[in-house]
């Protein structure tokens, strides 16, 4: 797939800025300090990475990301490593805290690591000054924050939240009138309902009502009357309207929740309240609903059949995932982290076909962190056996997209619970960066 080219223009001031200071930095600690970050010393010395992610919190866990790190390391060492060198995967649980994302960030630091890669935050701007002051890059995460599209050391494999809710957008705007978002009431959530509403502007339908939520809530009760009430209709007014009004309210009215783990809680909330109303739509994206939601919550005859999910790759039963799935059927021994389904376990297995791809780029030698650097930006070219476009991080791969300075691949797929599984909407991928190039 071509990934298209946009203009020379000039960077956004912030991002020319945050640029040149990375470099700078990356400069003076070639010639200052004797060791690069990720310097092992010989020619098929180990090369060490992190992988972080939270686990074990009241909020979005993603114990899958480092467990499917390891399991990537395993398997590529049994088949003679990265170009010869041992990989080494170091994880840190970063607990959805910014100190704690700080922390792992430092330890990163501290041991020297060629990338991080393949990892999921919420708190960009505390992991990514560690990592940027020690030149050390970014590679594959989950795309939470607008940091990770604005540092010159991140790398990003998907469109990251912004391009699944401007999907998103687009994916309603076919068949709903009336729109609430249900999103946490956290910065990051902040960012999405402009997202949402720029896909819908483009398909020429009224913004979404922003309907906010606690990310570690247990009961959406509120939320889902809230939701229900600005999308659908009360039978009161349904009984009011006569039958083919009722019928029309029904074929508008949507609800889109994207809550991460908390959006299972937010649908059981929302099932026992919508006896009180008009039948809607429901809707979400890829890493809050996934196969393993809708199995868990009963397939077919549960809340998500026939819900609209926006994804970045192809659906999970699709045969580009089979490389994936035969290395986690042989090297994961049975670790129940790990859900090929599990959006963040997709990320980061491209997150380390692109590490892998750009260490045998690198030829013989020692495989530290400026070298990696150097190889991104210089225009190595990712394959990713189509579950991605071609990927480079070249000026003139990325999109034109004001604030979203280093995304490379605006690619959505449309995805639809069918008979309790969840599989592709329409045949192939959507590029919503003319989307995010119109958002305010």
């Amino acid at each position: 797939m071509t990934v298209r080219r946009r203009p020379l223009l000039p960077r956004p001031l912030k991002t020319a800025a945050l640029t040149v200071t990375a470099l700078a930095v990356v400069a003076s600690s070639a010639v200052g300090c004797g060791a690069l970050p990720g310097t092992t010393g010989g020619s098929r010395e180990p090369v060490t990475v992190m992988t972080w992610a939270p686990d074990g919190t009241e909020a979005t866990n993603v114990p899958g990301m480092p467990a499917m790190a390891q399991a990537y390391a395993r398997w590529v060492n049994a088949s003679g490593g990265l170009n010869g060198h041992k990989l080494r995967v170091l994880t840190c649980n970063d607990h959805n805290d910014s100190v704690d994302a700080a922390d792992c960030a430092r330890r990163a630091v501290k041991e020297n690591v060629a990338a991080v890669v393949g990892s999921y935050s919420q708190h960009g701007q505390a992991f990514l000054s560690p990592l940027e002051a020690a030149g050390i890059p970014y590679i594959g995460g989950y795309g939470l924050t607008e940091e990770e599209f604005v540092s010159p050391l991140s790398y990003p494999v998907n469109g990251g939240q912004v391009a699944l809710l401007a999907g998103n957008g687009r994916q309603l705007a076919r068949d709903c009138a009336r729109v609430s978002l249900v999103r946490p009431d956290t910065r990051a959530g902040d960012a999405l309902l402009p997202l949402l509403n720029s896909g819908l502007a483009q398909g020429g339908r009224r913004p979404a009502t922003d309907i906010l939520a606690a990310e570690d809530g247990g009961d959406y009760t509120v939320q889902a009357q809230q939701a229900l009430a600005k999308a659908g209709a009360h039978h009161s007014v349904a009984t009011a309207l006569g039958r083919a009004g009722a019928a029309e309210q029904a074929r508008q009215g949507c609800v889109t929740a994207a809550l991460g783990d908390r959006t299972d809680s937010f649908f059981d909330s929302f099932r026992r309240t919508q006896e009180d109303y008009q039948k809607v739509r429901i809707s979400s994206v890829l890493g809050s609903v996934d196969q393993t939601s809708v199995d868990r919550t009963g397939g077919a005859s549960g809340p998500y059949e026939g819900a609209y999910v926006t994804g970045w790759y192809p659906a999970a039963g699709d045969a580009r995932w089979d490389p994936m799935r035969k290395v986690i059927r042989e090297h994961a021994f049975g670790d129940n982290r790990i859900d090929p389904a599990n959006a963040g376990v997709q990320t980061t297995w491209i997150a380390y076909t692109v590490l892998k791809q750009v260490v045998e780029s690198l030829g013989d030698g020692e495989v530290d962190a400026l070298k990696v650097t150097r190889a991104l930006n210089d225009g190595v070219r990712i394959d990713t056996g189509g579950l991605t476009p071609t990927l480079s991080w070249r000026f003139e791969d990325t999109i034109a997209a004001r604030d979203f300075p280093r995304l490379v691949n605006a690619d959505v797929t449309y995805q639809v619970v069918r008979d309790g599984r969840l599989v592709a909407a329409r045949k192939g991928a959507v590029d919503v960066s003319r989307t995010l190039e119109q958002s305010p």
